[in-house]
C-alpha cells in the first residue's frame, strides 16, 4: 500500500516539476526582449561614442527589469530543484521499503545475485546523479556538501551509503563502501551492510568507524572551500571496487561536473604513491587517520 502512495505521489510531483520547467521557458522568452533591448541601446551608446543622461536613465531602468527577471527564473528553477529532491527522496523510501519486504526490481536487483559491472554502474551513476549545492548569495555550504564535515551530532539515516571500517577475513581493518541499515540510540552503534556482499553479512559498528558521504557536489566555481586541496589526505574509493585507500589530493575539481585526480598510497611504486585516478566527490572523504603507514 505504501508502495501505491509513493508511486501516486511521485507521479504528482513529476507533473509539477514539468510544469515548473514549463514556466522556466516562459520567464527566459519573456526577459529575451528586455535583455535585447540592452544590447541595443549599449551599441548605440558606442555608435554615438557619448553617455548622455537620457542612456544612463535607460539602462538603468533595463537592468532594474532584467534583474527582477532573473530572480523570478532563480526562484522557479529552486522550486524545480526541490521537487526533484522530493522525489529521489521518495525513491529511496520505496527502495528501502521493498528491500524489507523482499521485493527487487530490475534496476535495483539484490546485491549478492548482482554482477560486479552492474555494481560499478550503479555507484557512478550514484555519483553523477548527487547533487550540486546550489546556495543564494552568502549561504555557507552546508554539512556533508563536499568536504565539509557532518555535525558532531549527525546520524546516518538507513539507506545512507557510507565508508565503513571493518574487520576483514585475514584480521586486517578496512574501509568499505556500506549502507545503513539502522541506528540504535542506546548503544550509539550503527548497523550497516557491506554494499558488495548486501545479505551475507552484517557489521555493528560505532559512530567513529563510520564516516558518512557526501549528500551534495560542491561547486567549485562558488564554493572552493568546500572542497579537499592539494595534497590533502583523504579516504578514497578505489576505482572499480568498493573499498576506500589513503590518497593525497593531486588536483580539485576545477568545474561541477569535475572528479577529484588522486595519488593513492601504493608501495609498488617508487615514490609510494599510483599514477594520478580520478574519483567522484561522492566517494572522497576525510582521513581519519593522520600517519603514513
Amino acid at each position: 500500500m505504501a508502495l501505491v502512495s509513493a508511486d501516486t505521489k511521485i507521479a504528482e510531483l513529476l507533473t509539477e516539476l514539468h510544469q515548473l520547467i514549463k514556466q522556466t521557458q516562459e520567464e527566459r522568452s519573456r526577459s529575451e526582449h528586455n535583455l535585447l533591448n540592452i544590447q541595443k541601446t549599449h551599441e548605440r551608446m558606442q555608435t554615438e561614442n557619448k553617455t548622455s543622461p537620457y542612456y544612463r536613465t535607460k539602462l538603468r531602468g533595463l537592468y532594474t527589469t532584467a534583474k527582477a527577471d532573473a530572480e523570478a527564473e532563480c526562484g522557479i528553477l529552486r522550486r524545480a530543484l526541490e521537487k526533484i529532491a522530493e522525489i529521489k527522496s521518495l525513491l529511496e523510501e520505496r527502495r528501502i521499503a521493498a528491500k524489507m519486504a523482499g521485493v527487487y526490481s530490475d534496476s535495483d536487483p539484490p546485491r549478492k545475485t548482482m554482477r560486479r559491472g552492474v555494481l560499478m554502474t550503479l555507484l557512478q551513476q550514484s555519483a553523477m546523479t548527487l547533487p550540486l549545492w546550489i546556495g543564494k548569495p552568502g549561504d555557507s555550504p552546508p554539512p556533508l556538501c563536499g568536504a565539509t564535515p557532518a555535525s558532531g551530532d549527525y546520524v546516518a539515516k538507513q539507506g545512507d551509503k557510507v565508508a565503513a571500517r571493518v574487520k576483514a577475513v585475514d584480521g586486517d581493518e578496512q574501509w568499505i563502501l556500506a549502507e545503513v541499515v539502522s541506528y540504535n540510540h542506546s548503544t550509539n552503534k550503527y548497523e550497516v551492510d557491506d554494499i558488495d556482499e548486501e545479505g551475507k553479512e552484517r557489521h555493528t559498528l560505532s559512530r567513529r568507524r563510520i564516516i558518512p558521504l557526501p549528500q551534495w557536489k560542491a561547486n567549485p566555481e562558488t564554493d572552493p572551500e568546500a572542497l579537499f586541496s592539494k595534497d590533502q589526505l583523504v579516504l578514497a574509493l578505489y576505482p572499480q571496487t568498493t573499498c576506500f585507500y589513503r590518497a593525497l589530493i593531486h588536483t580539485p575539481p576545477h568545474r561541477p561536473q569535475d572528479d577529484y585526480s588522486v595519488l593513492f598510497e601504493d608501495t609498488s611504486y617508487a615514490d609510494g604513491y599510483s599514477p594520478p585516478l580520478n574519483v567522484a566527490q561522492r566517494y572522497v572523504v576525510a582521513c581519519k587517520e593522520n600517519k603514513k603507514k
